[in-house]
């Protein structure tokens, strides 16, 4: 086997072993700590790690390890949510510009270049500000974002794809259009989706957090890691651990799907890695 197979094997089992742990303890998050995560002791407010609350309390005495495995949970269904619906609606555009050419193509693309000319969490932010911030329009916004880059991919597979023997094969035979995408030109996109789609997961997890820090995504009470990384900026000398926790549960999430983006990319092409 390859260095390049190698390396992307050991990426993929490293982050499929964080992603794991990770959603497991999201799942299984009432059934590992006692306490609610919006319950509040404030006589023991800003407690350090303790047997009883390993990870601390925050400024209102809740419990930091509740917290920390109900923002898991807020995590992970906006990364699936963005990246669903970033993935479809990326893919059919992308499949219909690349496949159609044209007008239709450079509709599309022109509409791809517009969103991809604005720094992607500048313009989340913008669109969450004027919509007011709830996890909706977080939802929204991220997906705003998110298709083009599938689209784009999806694109320029379709324009590779659709000079395929078997693709004209099937046009000559009378297949209509529908079917050739779907049968014979998207499937040759699904790799490149799939890959996409792992780090898809990451961005929308960074972006949720982000916007959820500035005050514009999940409100309180409900625990976010961004909102709570919000709350222990003002204790960063006295109760470090108000941010160190929920900052190592978003280092550790997106770097789990990193690593299984960037291993799935090198199984599917070693060489890429040396370049």
């Amino acid at each position: 086997m390859s260095d390049g197979r190698w390396r992307g094997r050991g990426l993929l089992v490293a982050g499929t072993v964080i992603i794991g742990v990770a959603a497991a303890a999201a799942i299984l998050g009432p059934f590992l700590t006692p306490f609610d995560p919006a319950a509040q002791a404030l006589p023991l407010r800003l407690a350090g790690p303790s047997m009883s609350h390993p990870f601390g309390l925050d400024e209102l005495g809740r419990d930091i390890l509740a917290r920390v495995l109900a923002g898991a949970r807020i995590s992970f269904g906006v990364g699936l949510a963005v990246v669903m619906v970033s993935a479809s609606v990326g893919t059919v555009l992308g499949a219909i510009a690349g496949y159609f050419g044209g007008v239709v193509d450079d509709l599309i693309s022109r509409l791809i270049d517009i969103l991809m000319a604005f720094p992607g969490l500048l313009l989340a932010i913008a669109l969450v500000a004027v919509l007011g911030p709830s996890l909706g329009n977080v939802l929204f916004a991220l997906t705003i974002i998110g298709w083009v880059g599938y689209a784009r991919l999806v694109r320029g597979q379709v324009l590779r794809a659709r000079e395929f023997e078997y693709v004209q094969a099937a046009r000559a035979l009378g297949a209509g259009t529908p079917r050739i995408l779907w049968h014979h030109v998207i499937p040759s996109a699904i790799p490149t989706v799939v890959v996409q789609a792992t780090l898809g997961m990451a961005g929308a997890i960074i972006g949720e957090a982000a916007l959820s820090f500035l005050g514009l995504g999940v409100q309180p009470p409900t625990p976010s890691w961004g909102t709570m990384l919000n709350g222990g900026r003002g204790h960063l000398l006295d109760a470090p651990h108000l941010t160190v926790f929920p900052g190592l549960a978003i280092a550790l999430l997106v770097l789990g799907f990193n690593f299984v983006g960037d291993g799935l990319r090198d199984l599917a092409d070693p060489k890429q890695i040396h370049r």
